[in-house]
Order: structure tokens, then sequence, then C-alpha cells
């Protein structure tokens, strides 16, 4: 059962670690606050503790020595240096191995184990002497000892009632058990099943189980009391220390016997924690004399206080257990099956079509109507904010502005923006390589920055924002901007241009993408080799995007990357022209119009029209994929917009809107331009879907040359 609930754990742990690197970098950045270090010490303890429930013992031996520190943070004793921030990112970073290597069920090396011991050793020296303790090993947590081995050596008592929800919000008892065995050793233990119901009226999904047990451990108190942090508020847990007094125990009892009409002063006998001669004195009625009236009075230890259930902590817990983890490949094959269907329903509309029955094409209507909504749901389903991508660069930027002895800092709007799980998954490594170019070849050194009259320190920008249907991501510094004339220069070396082509100013900047196009002047860690730009533009073009460069001189560079909001299934507006039908994304479409004789004449052989005042550039398919048969005597207008261009598309028929299953095209025709994948329709047939970056670039292009 617990490795079947490993893979819950690898994500969880992969979100613990990703909050423990951002805490600290907002605590390296911001100053360090109290809620900052609490969450990041949470962070920390819950790994700790959902590693000890899963046996990890090489994380829970990391995550515990970074649990001291941080808890020495926490109580004000030690501050969050720079030196120590570093220190624990490089934690950070072993956890992350650990973990994964935990996910393939793969023991750590002795590389990986000889890291871990000189990170230990390294948090140890910011420990107190007396804190300088690794966590016990772990112990089988169900031993439970017969009473006749009881050592009477003084030792923990737990009583746990668990609340009845805590298995719908995922925690199992005896996972609590488990963890318990590796901070010490559970000597006895006895299950008190007085509040199951009978068998007829058991709900497989509450608890009604509690335990009582005795348990000796080395452990700081407050790391046994956290092993219960997150069932506290809905469960009834007593704490009682070694070296308790029997009147501890009395007061337990009454408290058991109030709650469950049942007395446990046997269970407390049987767990080793008291004695029956100790346990019988205590129960005993005192005489009523003042003096031992006085005497108890002193000698009672103070009661366990109780921990009083915090409501926010409560609402957020059901609001978590109101979320469900999906497997990603889940979704995959939802959406494969969602497109099948809208095929699907598309032949059952055309068939209803044909056949001409009313109640038949209503039908089909309402099916038709259903099929899109289900797919808008299934698609909002894969959608994620990509703030979480755009927050691991706080990381990057720390690191390498520290390689390259630059001060830069990162500012990140438009996080909330939301984009498909597939596209936000492959833009990170793009992304990637565009922040640390921007780092090394656009931010200048700070002498550099202060002779201009700027901030010695840099900035990188990462900007998410929706564009007609699109999502736009850019990635901006305020650097020196890029040199155009020694651009063209190392383009005419390496043989791409003549030596003195004049070029537009577009063309000039994309020649960075060209393979192998290298500026820099040695070959450093982070750039030189020419093996970027190109792979980035070929993975946004492989994303059905485009990528575009603008730079201002002595003020910076920004790289704009344009991508579709899914991969999957879009609305579409079909054209045709002669026999073959195209497919256009229909939120690119602004209108369309009759190319009539008139205004085809107008042109005079050029491929622009006079749109209401406005010149506005055409293609005509027919010309640029070729087409059987011959033109249509009536031609019309698609204009489209894009990234802040207008263009027309002359086609011979207007078909109408469709839903329009993405399929991928084979690897014979990937060299396809302007072609970006194939649906199929309803009757059967297959229909191209227009690549409408790729179009409207290359009628740039043509207006530029003609130019």
């Amino acid at each position: 059962m617990m490795r079947e609930a490993l893979p819950t754990f690898i994500a969880e742990a992969g979100e613990l670690l990703e909050q423990m690197e951002g805490g600290l970098l907002h605590i390296e950045q911001d100053g360090a606050d109290a809620d900052a270090i609490n969450a990041l010490f949470r962070a920390v303890h819950t790994l700790k503790g959902s590693a000890g429930l899963f046996g990890l013992h090489h994380i829970v031996a990391c995550a515990h020595v970074a649990e001291s520190v941080l808890d020495e943070v926490r109580e004000a004793r030690l501050a969050i240096t720079p030196a120590l921030a570093t220190l624990l990112l490089s934690v950070s970073d072993h956890l992350a191995a650990l973990v994964a290597l935990a996910a393939d069920d793969v023991a750590p090396d002795a590389a990986l184990d000889a890291a871990g011991q000189a990170l230990g050793a390294a948090l140890q020296a910011y420990l107190p002497a007396a804190a300088e303790t690794a966590p016990p090993a772990a112990t089988p947590p169900m031993a439970a000892a017969p009473a006749a081995a009881h050592d009477g050596s003084p030792h923990w008592h737990l009583s746990l009632r668990f609340g009845a929800e805590v298995l719908r919000y995922g925690m199992d008892p005896l996972s609590f058990l488990h963890y318990l065995g590796t901070l010490g050793e559970i000597v006895h233990i006895v299950a008190v099943s007085g509040a199951l119901p009978p068998l007829p009226e058991l709900d497989p999904e509450r608890c009604h189980l509690g335990y009582e047990l005795g348990f000796r451990s080395d452990a700081d108190p407050a790391a046994i009391a956290g092993a219960f942090e997150f069932v506290r508020e809905d469960s009834r847990i007593e704490l009682l220390p070694p070296g308790s007094g029997a009147a501890d125990f009395v007061r337990l009892i009454e408290l058991r016997a109030a709650e469950e009409h049942a007395c446990i002063d046997q269970l407390l006998i049987a767990c080793g924690s008291v004695t029956p001669a100790a346990l019988a004195a205590a129960l005993a009625p005192p005489a009523p004399t003042a003096a031992n009236a006085a005497n108890a009075a002193n000698a009672a230890p103070e009661a366990p206080a109780a921990v009083p259930a915090a409501p926010a902590a409560r609402a957020a817990r059901a609001a978590e257990a109101s979320l469900i983890r999906v497997d990603a490949g889940k979704l995959d094959q939802l959406i494969d099956l969602i497109g099948e269907l809208i095929i699907a329903s598309a032949g059952a509309s055309l068939a209803a079509q044909q056949a001409g029955a009313p109640a038949l094409l209503e039908s089909s209507t309402r099916v038709a109507r259903l099929v899109e909504q289900v797919r808008d749901s299934a698609l909002t389903l894969r959608m994620v904010a990509v703030g979480a991508t755009f927050n691991r660069f706080q990381r990057v930027v720390r690191d390498v502005s520290a390689e390259l002895g630059k001060d830069i800092r990162l500012e990140i709007s438009g996080a909330d923006t939301e984009l498909d799980k597939t596209v936000v998954e492959r833009i990170a490594d793009p992304l990637t390589h565009l922040v640390r170019n921007a780092m090394d070849h656009g931010i200048e050194p700070a002498a550099a920055r202060r002779a201009a009259g700027k901030p010695a320190h840099g900035t990188v920008r990462l900007n998410a924002y929706h564009d007609a249907g699109s999502i736009v991501i850019e990635v901006a510094d305020d650097g020196g901007g890029l040199d155009k004339q020694r651009i063209l220069a190392k383009a005419a070396e390496r043989g791409l241009v003549e030596a003195g082509a004049a070029l537009a100013e577009r063309d000039i900047y994309n020649l960075i993408f060209e393979p192998g196009f290298s500026t820099a002047a040695a070959v450093s860690n982070l750039s030189g080799r020419g093996v970027g730009m190109d792979v980035v533009k070929r993975n946004i073009a492989a994303l059905r995007g485009g990528i575009e460069l603008s730079s201002v001189a002595g003020r910076g560079t920004t790289v704009s990357i344009r991508l579709p909001l899914t991969l999957a299934i879009i609305d579409g507006f079909l054209i045709g022209v002669g026999r073959a039908t195209y497919v256009v994304p229909l939120e690119l479409v602004e209108e369309c119009v009759e190319l009539d004789a008139g205004q085809a004449g107008a042109a005079h052989g050029h491929h622009y029209l006079n749109l209401r005042g406005a010149v506005l550039p055409f293609v005509r398919l027919r010309e640029l994929f070729g087409g059987a048969g011959g033109a249509a005597r009536r031609e019309n207008v698609v204009v489209i917009r894009h990234g802040g261009r207008r263009v027309g598309l002359v086609v011979d028929r207007l078909m109408g809107e469709f839903q329009t299953v993405i399929k991928p095209l084979g690897k014979v025709f990937r060299q396809l331009r302007g072609i970006g994948g194939f649906t199929i329709l309803g009757n059967g047939e297959v229909a191209l879907i227009l690549n409408v970056p790729e179009l409207i670039g290359q009628l740039a292009r043509q207006h530029e040359a003609a130019a």
C-alpha cells in the first residue's frame, strides 16, 4: 500500500523542494521575516515526515539536520547569511537528487552518500554542540513487545485517537506509526477499537481506531509532537513524557473515560507506562487533610496543554481534500478520446444534414453543442499557470549571476497566465537558454553600466500575457542591446551573408537563429559554441509558435515567443481552394470580404489591396500551394491578424467554423512550409491546418524584398 502511494509522495516532495528553494531565494533577496522562515521550516519538516513514512532514511537524515538548523533560525538563535543560504540551496539540490532516486526505486551510490555527509557536516557547524546529533536509526515500528519484556525504564506514553475524517484527508494512521519508528522504538502498542460501529453500519472511509502505546526515544519533544502536526486539529492526541507522575495518568484515564465511557487503566499498565501499584495508589481516595492537598498541588506537574484547533488550517485542509491528483497520461488519453468524439460528431452532423430529417438534425446539433462543452472542460483541466515555471528562474538567475560576477535581478509579471501543461513543460528549456543568454550577452558589467548612467545591477524580466488567442512570453533585459554591425560582420565571416549586404533590421536579428552562429569572443560554460538559439527556434516551431527579436542600443533586448494556448484541439475556420480544404485558427480570423475584379485590377499585379483605406497585403493560396482546377469566378479574402500584422488569404470558398482536432504531420511532410498539421473532416477527407505565423513571416519577407 505504501508503494502505491509513493508517486504521490514524489509529486509532493517536488513541490516542497520548490517551496524550500523559493523561500530561500525570497529571504536572500527581500530579507528574513517570520512568515518566510516558518514556511521554509514547514517545507523541510513536512518533507522529512513524509519521507519517514516511506522508510526513505537518506532523505530523513539529510532533512533532519537541515530542519535543526532552520529551527535555530526560527528561534532567532541563528541568522540566514549568504553562505548559509547557499548551503541550504545545495541541500535542496541534494534532496531533489535523493527524491529522484526514490522515484526510480534506486539506492544512493557512494558518491551521493559522500556528498550528503559533507553537507551534513557543513550544517552541523551551525548547530550548538548539544544539538549535533543525527536522527535515530529506524527500527521496526510495530514491534509490540509483550508486557514481560518491559524493563521498567521511563518512556513516553502516547494516547492517540485519530479523527474520523483523516482517511479522507489522505492520512493513514499506520503511516504515523511507521514515522514514529524513525524517531525511536515503540515498546508496546494496543489498538483501541471501542468506537467501531456494528459491521452493517461500518463506513470504510471513516477512521474508528485509536492507539495506546509506549514509546522510547531520545528525540526532541518538539519532533515527537510534530509527528502529528497534520492531524492535530481533527484528532485527540495526548503525549505524556518520560517521568510523568501517576496523577498525569489519572487525568488521562478520566479524559478518555469521559470521551469513550471506558476505562483504559489496564492499557496503560500493559504498555509499561505506569506500574499497577503506582496507578492504584493514585486512584485511591486521598486523605482529606490540608497537608496532603498542599503536597499534591506542589508535586503535580503541569498537565499537557491541549492545542486549540486552527479554523484556518482546518479550512485549508478541507480545500486541499477537495482536490485530486490525476496522472498527466490519463489527461492526454482523455483529450485524444474527445478528439475522436469531435470527428465522429462531425460525421454524424453531416449524415443528419444529408438525410434532411428535422428531428435528427436537432439531435445532432444538441450533441455537437455538448461535445463542444466537454472539449472546453477537458482542455481547462490541462491549463496551468506559467508562474511555477517562471519562479524556477530565480535560482537560475542567482547562480548564473554569481558565476558571471554580475549583480542581476529577475522581475516576473503575468505569472497567473494559463497555458496548456504540455506547452509549459516544453517551453522550460528554451526559456532557460534565453535567460542565460540575456545575462551573459545582454547585461553589461557593473562598471560599464555605471559609465552609461544605468544602475549597477541589471534586470531580466519575464512576462506572459494573452493576445489574439495566443500567449506571448517575453524575455527582456536592460543591457546594451544587440550590435547590428557586429552581427552582420560575424555572419559575413561565416558565409551566411555577402560582405557589405544591406539587410533589414529584422533579417539581421534573425541571423542569430542560424545554426552555429555566435558573437561571443570566447567559449565559456554559458555560451560561445553557437549551439543554442537555433535549437530554441526549432523547439518553438515544434510547438506551432514563433519567436521575434527587438532591440534598442543601450537600452536592452526583448525576445518575444508567441505560442498557441493548446496543442490538441482548436476552433477552426474552413476555407477551400479548388478541391483542397484548409483550416485557419478561428481566433486569428478578423473578417471575410469578397474580392471583386475591380479590387484585383487596382492592385496592378501586386499582392495588396485597399481595405477601407488601409493597405492589406494578401497571398493567393492557389499560387502558394497549387491547386487542381481553374480559378474560381468569385474569390474571397480572409483577413487574419497575428502579432500586430494583418494579411489576407485569397480563397475560393468560405466553409464556416469547424472544431479542429490537430494531428501532426508525418516525418515525410514536416518540411512543408506554411502547414502546421492536418485534421479529419466529418466526411472522412483530410484538411491541412495553416501555420499562420510562418505564412505571415513569409509574406513579410516577400514584401520587404520587393521594396
